[in-house]
């Protein structure tokens, strides 16, 4: 009985590392995707932020790699156009929180009281996203030309005044909020869409026999049902409109009348490619991402406290 004992004590650690064994087998196809995930995103996301930090202290000059720290953020703020490129960036920001962060939410709730032809609707107001950014940049560039464009051809039929447009330094900036609202809503527009049809129909029935209208029912009933999904997109739409490049640079060449669609992207593309200084192009990517890291941070903090 002992020997038994003995050898079925023996036994348990084998079978134990046996199923560990399976289970390993079992899960090992998925572990290599995985992996395969974090060596792509360490390589092509984390690199690159570590990289920039680096050179972000430093300058190349005939091959040769030095050490300066700080001297490329000194030469940053003391460059004019890094002012005006904040300016121009907060700007669009702004204009974009106007049309593209409010637009998207009232088109689904218009999409979301239709009752007929809703798959229709969702298709045509998704279809800009599908289209390449190129191809559409270039369609708002011709609707804005200011002899044959579409918008002055309406705005002549109207007998109302035309508009520069893209070559007028007080209306560059919210044309290009125009045309990048019109590419980008479709996403946006879509996910609210998802939000508002999770809403118990209960609370709108109650809303309606209170006597509610729409905007009411907007008001009392959606933007409070959907504050999480708002809260999200709000702090996405922030951090992307941050980032804006493609756009000016395709509709205005990137500076604009007057410099007047500088942003800060381009302008790190200019120090990098157009000036070679990757070490003044770092220390701006540097600083762009410590702005909004503070911004996401105050951002979490505050929807907390408000939560």
């Amino acid at each position: 009985m002992a020997a038994i004992s003995v050898a079925g004590k023996a036994a348990r650690p084998t079978t134990h590392e046996g199923r560990l064994w399976r289970k390993v087998r079992q899960n090992l196809t998925a572990h290599g995707f995985l992996f395969g995930a974090l060596l792509c995103f360490g390589f092509f996301t984390w690199y690159p932020m570590v990289r920039e930090v680096v050179m972000s202290f430093q300058k190349t000059k005939r091959g040769k790699t030095s050490w300066v720290g700080l001297d490329n953020i000194d030469q940053l703020l003391q460059d004019p156009a890094f002012w005006q490129a904040w300016r121009n960036t907060l700007l669009f920001t702004l204009l974009a929180l106007v049309l593209g962060f409010a637009v998207p939410f009232f088109v689904a709730v218009l999409l979301n009281e239709l009752r007929h032809a809703k798959s229709y609707l969702r298709i045509l107001v998704y279809l800009p996203v599908m289209m390449p950014p190129v191809a559409s940049v270039l369609l708002f560039k011709y609707f804005y030309d200011p002899d044959f464009g579409l918008f002055n051809s309406i705005l002549r039929a109207l007998h109302l005044p035309t508009s520069a447009w893209l070559n007028s330094p007080d209306t560059a900036m919210l044309s290009v909020v125009i045309a990048s609202t019109w590419m980008n809503m479709g996403g946006a527009t879509l996910i609210y869409l998802a939000a508002l049809q999770g809403i118990p129909g209960e609370l709108y029935e109650a809303a309606e026999l209170d006597g509610a209208g729409l905007w009411r029912r907007v008001w009392h009933v959606t933007i409070p049902q959907t504050r999480l999904i708002l809260s999200l997109l709000l702090l996405l739409q922030v951090v992307a409109t941050m980032q804006v490049f493609v756009e000016p640079f395709l509709l205005t060449g990137g500076n604009g009348p007057q410099g007047s669609t500088t942003t800060v992207v381009y302008l790190v593309y200019q120090y990098a490619f157009n000036f070679n200084n990757y070490g003044a192009a770092s220390a701006l990517g540097l600083i762009m991402l410590v702005v909004l890291a503070g911004f996401s941070a105050l951002y979490v903090r505050l929807s907390r406290k408000a939560d």
